[in-house]
């Protein structure tokens, strides 16, 4: 993992960067983070990455997109249905500092650059929502607040979910990483002997949030000694 110091690269804001595109707060100052879920399989990856950051007082607020599909795809997973009440549903509680946004409101706070974001994750990401933002469509609110977060360098981390990948969609996944965001496939982890879909989703979303500093207390870490 490479870091540098506070040069042109990393947009003037004082951040040191894990790679060339993705510049993360020196201190561990609270913001703002988006989450979106979209219509593809691994809705629990979700659940459990809104349940770690809304307890994380690193975090000051969540900004939560819902797909049209994803909420479907809910249903489906994780009997979940309906928009309405959607984080209690998923967290058994209300969260202050989630703001759940509709698909279609293209005039949230996350559609405009003068909104401060630390990071938008993108988990799980579809296929189509790749290619729109890989092309640079803008249709929806998670495609224009994607765009957003590469226009102003900052972290967008993309966690496809799909299997095999065709040809189509490892050039999008090229397309996006060239633009400046994280392709970081939706893919658990066997080697912290996982015995729950929990235990697997729980430690995925630990290795997320380290990526965007956000390191969590009892996250597991290999340790071949």
């Amino acid at each position: 993992m490479k870091t540098s110091g506070l040069g042109a690269g990393n947009g003037g804001r004082g951040y040191p960067t894990v790679s060339d595109n993705h510049p993360v707060p020196e201190t561990p100052q609270a913001r703002n983070i988006t989450l979106a879920v979209t219509g593809a399989s691994g809705s629990i990856y979700a659940a459990e990455f809104l349940r770690a950051a809304a307890q994380d007082d690193r975090i000051a607020k969540i900004n939560l997109v819902v797909s049209e599909n994803a909420l479907r795809v809910l249903a489906e997973e994780l009997h979940v249905s309906g928009r309405n009440d959607l984080v209690e549903k998923l967290l058994g509680t209300a969260s202050p500092k989630i703001q759940h946004h509709a698909e279609t409101d293209i005039g949230a706070n996350i559609a405009s650059g003068s909104y401060p974001t630390g990071a938008m994750i993108i988990l799980p990401c579809s296929m189509g929502t790749l290619a729109a933002i890989a092309n640079g469509l803008a249709a929806n609110l998670i495609q224009r607040a994607a765009d957003v977060c590469l226009k102003e360098n900052r972290p967008l981390i993309l966690c496809v979910r799909e299997t095999p990948f065709n040809r189509i969609h490892l050039r999008n996944m090229q397309l996006a990483s060239d633009a400046g965001a994280t392709i970081f496939p939706a893919i658990p982890t066997l080697y912290n002997h996982p015995q729950t879909t929990e235990d697997m989703a729980r430690n995925f979303v630990h290795r997320v949030l380290a990526h965007i500093g956000l390191p969590q207390a009892g996250a597991y870490q290999w340790q071949p000694d």
